[in-house]
C-alpha cells in the first residue's frame, strides 16, 4: 500500500545523501523533488589533513560525527583494525562498516551527540586522546563535555558545507511545483539547511514553504525555525535518519487522512 500517494516532498539535503531518503519516499508512494541547500566539499587535501594528526595509537579513539565525515577522513586511519571507533548514529556507522572498519561505540537510544556521549565507555576518558573527525563548524557538545571528562581533544576538521547554488532553471522547476500544488512538505534535517534553502528561495518560493509543512528531526531544529521568522506546521521526527521521517511522515499522512 503506497500510503504516501499524493504527497510531495521537497528533499533539500546535499547530494547524494538525498537519494536513499527519495527512493525510500518514492517506495511508499510519495513524489519527490530535489533542491540541495547546501554542498559538502574536502576542507582540505589529504596529505594537509594527514599533517595534522599526530601519528595514531591503539588508545587513541576517533570519533567519527556524521557520514560526510567518513567520506573524507576514512583514509586517515590507513585501514588499521587496531583502533576504537565512535560513530554518532547508524549512518555513520553504516558508512564506517562499508570503509572496512568496526566500531566500538555508538548510541543506542538516539542519534546525537547527547546520545553518543551516555554510552558507558565514554564516561572515563582521563588522558586518552580523542580524534573527531568533523565538518568545519557545528556543535561544540562533544568536545566540551568530553574534555571535562579528561580527554585530550584533537579536532580534525576533513570537510566543509557551504550554501548550495542551483541554477536559474531548478529553481523555476521548484516554483512550478509549487505552484502547481505539488509540494506538501519541505525536508529540514539540520538548521544550517533551514537557513541556506531559505536563503536561496525566491519570493514565490519563500511564500510556498510558508505555506507547507516542514519535516524536522526532533526539538532542536524544530525549535531553531521560528528565530528564522518561519511559523509552519511541522513534522517532527525522531531523528534525520531516513526511516525515521519516513515514518514521521506516514504518521502524519495517516492522522490527515482518517487511516
Amino acid at each position: 500500500m503506497r500510503r504516501l500517494g499524493g504527497v510531495g516532498v521537497l528533499v533539500t539535503r546535499p547530494q547524494p545523501q538525498s537519494l536513499p531518503l527519495c527512493r525510500l519516499l518514492e517506495e511508499h508512494g510519495a513524489t519527490t523533488f530535489r533542491l540541495p541547500a547546501i554542498e559538502i566539499e574536502p576542507a582540505a587535501s589529504l596529505p594537509e589533513l594527514a599533517a595534522r594528526l599526530e601519528p595514531l595509537e591503539p588508545s587513541d579513539l576517533l570519533v567519527f560525527t556524521s557520514a560526510n565525515a567518513v567520506r573524507f577522513g576514512a583514509a586517515l586511519l590507513e585501514r588499521r583494525q587496531d583502533l576504537s571507533l565512535a560513530a554518532i548514529g547508524p549512518a555513520t556507522m553504516r558508512a564506517l562498516g562499508e570503509a572496512g572498519f568496526r566500531v566500538s561505540y555508538t548510541p543506542s537510544g538516539g542519534f546525537d551527540s547527547e546520545h553518543l556521549l551516555d554510552e558507558p565507555g565514554l564516561q572515563q576518558l582521563a588522558g586518552r586522546r580523542v580524534v573527531l573527525i568533523k565538518g568545519e563548524g557545528g556543535r561544540a557538545l562533544l568536545a566540551t563535555e568530553l574534555a571535562k571528562r579528561g580527554a585530550r581533544i584533537l579536532a580534525i576538521d576533513v570537510y566543509r558545507r557551504r550554501p548550495a547554488r542551483p541554477d536559474a532553471a531548478l529553481l523555476r522547476q521548484a516554483e512550478e511545483r509549487a505552484a502547481a500544488g505539488l509540494l506538501q512538505v519541505v525536508t529540514a534535517t539540520s538548521l544550517e539547511i533551514a537557513a541556506a534553502l531559505l536563503e536561496l528561495a525566491t519570493p514565490a518560493l519563500r511564500g510556498a514553504f510558508e505555506r507547507t509543512h516542514w519535516l524536522v528531526p526532533g526539538a532542536r531544529v524544530a525549535a531553531g525555525l521560528a528565530p528564522l521568522g518561519l511559523d509552519v506546521p511541522l513534522i517532527e521526527a525522531a531523528s534525520a535518519a531516513d526511516q525515521d521521517l519516513v515514518d514521521a511522515l506516514l504518521r502524519w499522512r495517516a492522522s490527515t487522512s482518517g487511516a
